[in-house]
């Protein structure tokens, strides 16, 4: 057997932790199956004093950048999160040889192309296999099982904590307000739930997706992104009663017009097997001309799924580097691709407006859907759960250019037959994907 890989962990938190006791507690097992004793010589912290009571034989610092330089530290496990230090420690490490595994979503979908360029430049190796759907291995099926496919689009619920919300709010009538302080106490939502709630931690996955499944560079700046602020849950109530469920969906495909990136709570058809991923169960759809369509559901946090993702990518490096064989280059990707214009995009939508409760509104309503030429499917109207005077009334349309729906809002803003526009939602068939 050849000589130990020295590894430094950079955050010994909840995920450092659990990456420790793994390599720790498993050492002859990994050792018999990548060909190498694996040794975790270094950890940075931000905390010194308290992690050195928990693992006291190992050299602890505050300072990330002091362990990446350490000679007898081939590999780093930069397990920090955050854009920085993160990102100028992985460049670091990368640019002296050194492989990286990372389960930084922000990092790779922010910096991932230029970053395994100077991987590949210096031979070393950078995996990322946690950094989307936790314990589900869809990096490694993306970049390897699925190679043979022209991919088509990929879906993906890729955020625990607003599934579990959406959980919440659908099965137990809970009010967002309420389904985000369970999840908080529950430790699913973080005491800022920007990045959760607003969508913005599901667009870095999605990029993330992107990128590999179209060898193309996607900024998460690309990425139309809503969040769940809006939704009530009378309406998830109205959703059910169309025959649909609603769940915060990512959705990236190819058009004519280019690839459409968006994030949002989208209403699925109860019989798709998106509907029935709940808690805090990631799933991600993959669809490709030789596969059809691949369906890979687990658990997308927590420490043992994303431990189990990270300790995966350091026994793949440490197998390599055993048997000598150089690491994967980066193949060719489209680094300018053509985006479609969300406004161009063809969807059907669901509507909730607040509405006074008089003879002809939706006479009114419908002049105005018709003049932009967006055909109206259903209507349902209901009392207003608080005033006497108004009433809820829900529209879900026919397939039409997004960009017509935004002209109808904007008319309606002016009008007197709406008092509030409740939410939108766009709806989503899994067969416009296959």
């Amino acid at each position: 057997m050849t000589a130990a890989l020295g590894i430094g962990v950079l955050g010994l938190g909840v995920v450092g932790r659990g990456v420790l006791d793994a390599v720790q507690h498993n050492g002859d097992a990994y050792a018999s199956r990548c060909g190498r004793r694996l040794e975790v010589r270094a950890a940075a912290v931000r905390n010194v004093a308290a992690r050195r009571e928990l693992v006291p034989a190992m050299v602890i610092s505050d300072d990330p950048m002091a362990v990446v330089e350490r000679d007898d530290v081939q590999l780093v496990v930069e397990l920090m999160g955050g854009e920085e230090p993160a990102a100028g420690c992985i460049e670091a490490a990368l640019s002296a040889g050194k492989s990286v595994v990372t389960a930084n979503k922000e990092v790779m979908a922010k910096h991932g192309p230029r970053l395994l360029a100077l991987a590949d430049q210096h031979d070393a190796e950078l995996r990322y296999e946690a950094s989307v759907g936790g314990g589900i291995p869809i990096i490694g099926v993306l970049q390897r099982d699925l190679q043979a496919n022209d991919v088509s689009s990929i879906r993906a619920i890729i955020n625990g904590t607003t599934n579990y919300m959406i959980t919440a709010m659908s099965s137990d009538g809970a009010s967002y307000d309420d389904a985000l302080a369970d999840a908080q106490r529950l430790g699913y939502a973080e005491a800022d739930p920007t990045n959760d709630v607003d969508g913005i931690d599901a667009a870095y996955k999605l990029s993330i997706l992107a990128s590999l499944g179209f060898h193309a560079q996607v900024s998460p700046t690309q990425v139309h992104c809503e969040g769940i602020r809006a939704l009530a849950a009378r309406d998830f109530v109205h959703a059910r009663d169309l025959g649909f469920a609603i769940r915060m969906l990512a959705t990236a495909r190819r058009t004519d017009d280019g690839l459409d990136l968006r994030v949002h709570p989208t209403l699925v058809p109860t019989s798709d097997p998106m509907a029935g991923v709940e808690g805090v169960l990631n799933a991600v759809a993959v669809s490709g001309d030789l596969i059809g369509t691949v369906v890979l559901e687990g658990p997308g946090a927590g420490a043992g799924a994303t431990a189990s993702a990270v300790v995966a990518d350091i026994l793949n490096v440490a197998g390599r580097l055993a048997s000598g064989q150089p690491p994967r280059r980066l193949g060719q990707i489209d680094t300018s691709p053509a985006l479609a214009p969300l406004a161009d995009i063809r969807v059907r939508t669901y509507l909730r407006f607040e509405v006074p409760d008089r003879a002809g509104v939706l006479a009114e309503l419908g002049a105005v859907f018709a003049a932009e030429g967006v055909s109206i499917a259903s209507v349902l109207q209901t009392p207003h759960p608080e005033r006497s005077d108004s009433a809820d009334l829900i529209v879900t349309t026919h397939h039409c250019r997004d960009g017509a729906v935004d002209r109808v809002l904007a008319n309606l803003k002016q009008s007197a037959s709406v008092n509030e526009l409740g939410v939108r939602l766009r709806i989503e068939d899994r067969r416009d994907h296959d």
